[in-house]
């Protein structure tokens, strides 16, 4: 595999894992999400590198 996708692949995952944690104590419900501005904050953040990348 090229190593740059692996590289790719490897930083979402690292964000996958970094968003699930963020859920750990907390039920998966969109609605609940939806009204907790810090957690939308804290997910938006955690992706803005890899959005940069992908605009710049």
């Amino acid at each position: 595999m090229d190593e740059r996708i692996e590289k790719w692949l490897y930083d979402i995952r690292i964000a996958i894992d970094e968003i699930n944690s963020y859920f750990a104590n907390v039920p998966k419900i969109f609605s609940n999400f939806q009204q907790n501005q810090m957690l939308k904050r804290a997910i938006v953040i955690n992706n803005l590198p890899e959005l940069k990348k992908r605009r710049g």
